[in-house]
């Protein structure tokens, strides 16, 4: 895993070269545009000046969320860098609706290009330069594992299809008398706002919050329960993202009911020291369930009542289950699928049908959220 300095440095770094290449290939394609009266390649070098800005604002986010922890931000800003990536969304979903309009415009009131060999040959080289900054970008991107570089790099490369279409309408024009670039011009804007749609809508998503990774949730809960052979299992797994290499968490664990506080708090410690150690992931707590599943009439409850929630499909999974025959109590949580029509009736039905199955006990079922893998 690349160091924040490292980190910083590729995404700077790449962005520069992003904000080079566009500036010279928006200057080129602008100048061919404007001489040969092509609406297309005017469009298209507003398109690449969109990502020199777009790598601009990468640069002051990366910046801004490097920033320090403070008193008002304690959990630091590294949330900024998706901030900057939605903004790097906004600008391509505004060049792609402004570009719409300008076509929409020339198809209204037509006017012939007029194409130079030496506008086709500049042309045909911003193709080929947008492929290999297209690749290069996306592959600091996921290096740094930066959204805004990949982004950046997805866009580079989508560029390099319109880039390509506008020579092709170009060799069309020349050979036939055709012009299509008008139309074209209305294509390549529908192409920039479908990809600045779908940028906007994944940052979003990133903002909100996501699902934990199912590989990465997997991993954490399997070094959590190899921290001692008493863990009998991991659960509840939270993961709190505050930027691309900030994860803050919880987990709950079942624990042996007769183990002492000194025992649990050593085990926990040890716990988020290997979870950070293997997994870059900061656990700032680790609940206990407390199981007595070696009494054997709490195990004979346990089993009648795994049998009996066999009759709820939306029931993921139940987890912390305590009987205790001489207090006449049983308490368990159970995780409900989000498919449920009403997730709080699942758990409701849950605690009603186990309570009609011991009537004497006093029944605890709290629901859990399908939170993780």
């Amino acid at each position: 895993m690349e160091s924040a300095l490292d980190r910083e440095k590729i995404i700077i770094r790449t962005s520069i070269m992003g904000i080079a290449v566009n500036v010279l290939l928006s200057a080129g394609k602008a100048a061919v545009g404007i001489f040969s009266n092509s609406i297309a390649v005017v469009l298209d070098a507003l398109n690449n000046l969109s990502d020199a800005l777009s790598s601009i604002v990468t640069i002051v986010g990366t910046k801004l969320a490097l920033r320090p922890p403070s008193k008002k931000h304690p959990f630091g800003h590294g949330r900024m860098e998706y901030l900057s990536a939605l903004v790097v969304s906004v600008i391509i979903l505004y060049a792609g609706v402004t570009s719409l309009a300008e076509s929409v415009k020339k198809i209204l009131h037509p006017t012939p290009p007029e194409y130079t060999a030496a506008g086709l040959v500049l042309l045909g080289a911003a193709v080929l330069a947008k492929i290999v900054l297209g690749l290069a970008v996306k592959h600091n991107g996921k290096k740094a594992n930066s959204a805004s570089l990949i982004a950046s790099g997805q866009d580079a490369l989508m560029d390099s299809i319109v880039s390509a279409a506008t020579v092709g309408a170009a060799l069309i024009f020349i050979a036939t008398g055709t012009s299509l670039e008008a139309w074209l011009g209305l294509v390549i804007s529908a192409l920039i706002i479908k990809s600045g749609a779908e940028l906007v809508l994944e940052t979003v998503s990133q903002i909100l919050g996501e699902r934990i990774d199912a590989s990465l949730a997997k991993d954490i809960k399997a070094t959590v329960v190899a921290a001692d052979k008493g863990i009998s299992g991991a659960y509840d797994l939270t993961l709190n993202n505050y930027g691309p290499d900030f994860l803050l968490g919880s987990v709950h664990i079942e624990i042996p009911a007769d183990w002492t506080a000194e025992t649990i708090d050593a085990v926990t410690r040890r716990i988020q020291s290997a979870v950070y150690e293997k997994h870059n992931v900061l656990l700032s707590a680790v609940g206990i369930y407390s199981v007595n599943s070696r009494n054997s009439e709490a195990a004979r409850i346990r089993e009648r009542v795994d049998e009996l929630l066999k009759e709820f499909p939306d029931i993921i999974q139940i987890h912390g289950f305590f009987a205790d025959a001489e207090e006449k109590k049983i308490s368990f949580d159970v995780v409900v699928s989000f498919d449920a029509p009403d997730m709080k009736a699942v758990a409701r039905t849950c605690r009603e049908r186990v309570q009609a199955l011991y009537p004497g006990y006093s029944v605890s079922v709290q629901q859990d959220m399908d939170i993780s893998d």
